[in-house]
């Protein structure tokens, strides 16, 4: 099952030339393109409800993994048969995403039937509408290292038509590292969320290592910070049906069903795994990227593992 409107706009991108890709433009202070701006008002406007809940990362780090598991956790018992015929971007719904004249994720979260409704954004926090602040809304935020996210990132934007064009490894290397990506540095990304975390009580700051490493407890912590108490047996299925196998061949939620996204060029889920930055890295790259890493990552508080 794939929404009309999605298809009518994604089908005609997904056979465009490279030339045709959206270019990077300055918005705010962030690296942005239209289907992210178009809608900005009313993005910016949106009612937020004291129960939504947020999952929040930067590009490819783990969005869709947490949103699956949020959606069986809160769902997975009640109304299976959503898992099985809704993808995973019709039941969380992107917010700030929008094709003009044909569909919003800000029209998706408000028409969401689930309570509470699930939410994704790409935002730098700073661009959080702030009706999400003012209901206190619980949200997840999932990082990822830099180095691993850049590979992922690299490999989604040679496959994802409605992206800028990738370009060589070498060029995208450089180009991280400056920032010049959709949603802005990752840098000021991770930092931002992990800023407001000291202050904002509602917001749980998940690392994507973490997951890899010991999914059964970082489900645990994440029960704990909604309040949900799964049974054990839950907990094992929910665990077992987000490995990341399993997620890569699940229709609903490897984004196959999106013309736009050139499978023949990658997966939309590639390994997943953590280290992978070492077959893309070259000696050099690596001590360049460490030096960079030590001027702009000023937060001793905040830690990420390249390697497990």
């Amino acid at each position: 099952k794939i929404i009309p409107d999605y298809q009518s706009f994604f089908f005609p991108l997904s056979k465009l030339d490279l030339s045709s890709r959206p270019q990077l433009f300055d918005f705010h202070g962030v690296g942005m393109i239209p289907i992210f701006t178009a809608n900005w008002e009313n993005v910016q406007n949106f009612q937020a409800r004291p129960d939504d809940i947020v999952i929040a990362t930067y590009p490819k780090a783990g969005t869709t993994w947490v949103s699956q598991i949020l959606d069986l956790l809160y769902f997975g018992k009640t109304s299976p048969e959503r898992l099985t015929s809704l993808p995973i971007y019709e039941r969380v719904p992107f917010l700030e995403m929008t094709i003009p004249n044909l569909v919003s994720g800000k029209d998706q979260a408000d028409k969401l039937p689930t309570t509470p409704r699930l939410i994704k954004t790409h935002f730098p926090v700073q661009f959080v509408p702030k009706s999400f602040w003012e209901q206190n809304c619980r949200m997840i935020y999932v990082a990822r290292n830099a180095k691993d996210n850049m590979v992922s990132y690299y490999h989604f934007d040679l496959m994802n038509n409605a992206q800028p064009v990738a370009g060589d490894w070498n060029s995208y290397f450089q180009r991280f590292m400056e920032g010049d990506m959709v949603f802005g540095p990752w840098y000021d990304h991770v930092n931002g969320w992990w800023k407001k975390k000291q202050t904002h009580s509602n917001i749980h700051y998940m690392f994507y290592e973490d997951m890899i490493e010991d999914t059964g407890r970082e489900i645990e912590k994440l029960c704990s910070f909604i309040g949900l108490s799964p049974s054990a047996e839950e907990k094992e299925m929910i665990k077992t049906g987000v490995q990341f196998d399993n997620m890569k061949k699940n229709k609903m939620t490897n984004y196959s069903t999106l013309p736009v996204m050139d499978f023949q060029v990658s997966p939309f889920m590639r390994k997943g795994k953590v280290g992978d930055w070492k077959n893309y890295f070259t000696v050099a790259q690596n001590e360049e990227f460490d030096e960079d890493y030590k001027r702009k990552m000023k937060d001793p508080t905040l830690h990420f593992r390249c390697e497990l």
